[in-house]
């Protein structure tokens, strides 16, 4: 504001600098896509290593990926991987949980019992799930 309590008109921006301000928004958009990409093929690497170890350490005998890593153009750079998976043991599944959360520091893993979840989810899952 001035001394008259007013807000002074806008500065007008040059050419020369609508275009720097233009070429430096693409090169952040650039970078950004090309981080989500990075980190998208990290989240498959990990849920791939997820399945496995539930299969192989806990007896799951199905695995599947859902939600925003299932559906390319949800993912973002705060996405996590959801996984879902059949025929864990109950006396099992926090374990298997544990194991899976600690898979990666950087990308969060989420493990549904798919027995014991809500209709509404696994329905969800079945309909959008890649299986792994």
């Amino acid at each position: 504001m001035d001394k008259a309590g007013q807000i002074p008109p806008a500065k007008a921006v040059t050419p020369k600098e609508l275009a720097a301000y233009r070429a430096a928004a693409q090169r952040r958009w650039e970078q950004e896509q090309h981080e989500r990409a990075r980190r998208q093929k990290r989240a498959w690497e990990v849920a791939r290593q997820a399945a496995q170890l539930l299969k192989k350490e806990f007896g799951a005998t199905r695995v599947a990926v859902f939600g925003s890593l299932a559906r390319t153009d949800s993912f973002t750079r705060w996405s996590d991987v959801d996984l879902a998976a059949w025929g864990l043991h109950p006396e099992d599944t926090f374990r298997a949980m544990g194991a899976v959360m600690d898979l990666d520091k950087k990308i969060k893993v989420n493990l549904v019992d798919i027995e014991v979840c809500r209709p509404s989810v696994r329905a969800a899952i079945e309909r959008e799930g890649i299986e792994l």
